[in-house]
This record gives structure tokens, C-alpha cells and sequence, in this order.
């Protein structure tokens, strides 16, 4: 009996580069894809998801993946050809670097979406999320300088800010106290120099190009707030041990 010859298939693999960036913020890296595959559509806004948002995390597939398979992320941030890591401080990056690789070139080269369609409808339910974001009605001088001021974040700011590993929203001018109001997202937010990039960068660009600024104020959530409070009590801490020693 003749053995059946099968014709030789060659099975091409695709090859995902990953390129990772250091940030402002030593706690977060990121994660650059290099071949053109695409995380979201180009300049699409950058989704953050925390390890604690168990109802986002169900419908992002991608997400569920690298939380589940690599203890110590507490928060990723999904951009368009980028995914900015934040892992807790005692971990190092050694120990989570590589699994993060694999998975991230594993979901790219199966061209599988990054969310189910469900997630969007819950992230906007979502108690919690933008629950401080103020509300503000403009006539239409009020308008025209509201969209000024998004375009040129939009512009000049956001691209510097997602070099850094991080994104920025614009939530709204309040046409009473001149204050723009911002969120912060990926590495930028919980870095020690969040508030110099807020005041000496971004600040000074709006004032010095719209008139009507005053200033700008960064959006948190709760456990931002918490967290921030925490962290400006240790800092105290440190300064009064240094003087003590000093």
C-alpha cells in the first residue's frame, strides 16, 4: 500500500517586535509594539484598567491575561501601538517583563480585539469612573474657546505626554474660574513629577496660547485621592526624618 503524499505546506509565523521604554515613573514601563500592529485604532484614546476593576477586566481579554499570569501589575493602560505597565514597587521588572513580552506579542499576532463589546457599555456604568468630572454648559464664545483648548492638547500636549508612557484627557474649562480641567492616565498620573508636568508644562502652554486659562486641575478618582494622601504623608515623613538626621 502506497503512502498518500500530502503537499508541504510552509506556515508562515509572523514576527511581533516589542520595544520596551522607560518612563518618568520607575514603577512603570512601556510596552511599544513595532511592526505596525496596532493595540486600537491610531489615536484612539488610551484605556486604563486597574486589577481591582474585576467587571472591566472580564470583557479585556488582553487584560485579564496579564493580570491573571503576572502577580504584582496593579494597572495597565492600553494605548494604540503602546501598553504602559505599573507594577507594584516591590517587584522587580525582571520578574515581570518577559511574561508580559510573550503575552502581548501572543494577543497581536493572533489579531484577536483587545476588548469585547461589552466593555465599553460597562466602563460608562461603572460607579467610580469620572465620578468627579464637572458638568459645564457654554454659549458659543464659551465653546470656541473650549475646543482651542482641546486642540491644542490634542496637538502639542498629548503626543509629549504618550512619549512618556502616559495619556491625558480633557475634561472641561470652566468659563467662571479659567481652570481646565485634565485626567492624567498611565505612567504620568502617579509619578512624583505628575504635578511639575501639570503646572510647569501643561499650564504654562495653555496660558501662554488661550487668554481665558487660569490654570488647570488633574481629576481623580477615590482611590487616586487616597493614594496621593498616602504618599504626601510618607514624603512628610521622610522630610522630617532627613532634617532630624541632618
Amino acid at each position: 500500500m502506497l503512502g498518500i503524499k500530502r503537499p508541504f505546506r510552509s506556515l508562515s509565523l509572523r514576527l511581533i517586535h516589542i520595544k520596551t521604554a522607560t518612563t518618568p515613573n520607575e514603577n512603570a514601563l512601556k510596552f511599544i509594539s513595532m511592526d505596525g500592529e496596532l493595540l486600537q485604532e491610531r489615536g484612539a484614546r488610551s484605556i486604563e484598567i486597574k486589577n481591582t476593576d474585576e467587571k472591566l477586566i472580564k470583557h479585556a481579554p488582553l487584560a485579564s491575561r496579564i493580570f491573571s499570569q503576572c502577580p504584582g501589575i496593579e494597572t495597565l493602560m492600553i494605548g494604540d501601538d503602546f501598553l504602559t505597565v505599573r507594577k507594584d514597587e516591590m517587584m522587580h521588572w525582571n520578574q515581570v517583563t518577559p511574561s508580559v513580552i510573550d503575552i502581548l506579542t501572543g494577543y497581536l499576532a493572533s489579531g484577536k480585539e483587545m476588548f469585547h463589546p461589552e466593555f465599553y457599555s460597562v466602563k460608562e456604568s461603572e460607579i467610580g469612573y469620572d465620578v468627579n468630572v464637572p458638568k459645564f454648559e457654554y454659549d458659543e464664545d464659551e465653546q470656541e474657546i473650549s475646543e482651542m483648548i482641546e486642540e491644542l492638547i490634542q496637538t502639542r500636549i498629548r503626543p509629549a505626554i504618550m512619549d512618556d508612557g502616559g495619556d491625558i484627557d480633557y475634561r472641561g474649562w470652566d468659563p467662571e474660574t479659567g481652570i481646565v480641567y485634565l485626567k492624567l492616565q498611565g505612567a504620568c498620573k502617579s509619578c512624583s513629577s505628575s504635578e511639575v508636568t501639570l503646572k510647569s508644562g501643561i499650564e504654562s502652554m495653555l496660558k501662554h496660547y488661550i487668554d481665558e486659562v487660569e490654570g488647570v486641575e488633574q481629576i481623580l478618582d477615590i482611590e487616586e485621592q487616597v493614594a496621593l494622601k498616602e504618599f504626601e504623608k510618607l514624603e512628610q515623613k521622610m522630610q522630617k526624618k532627613h532634617q532630624l538626621e541632618a
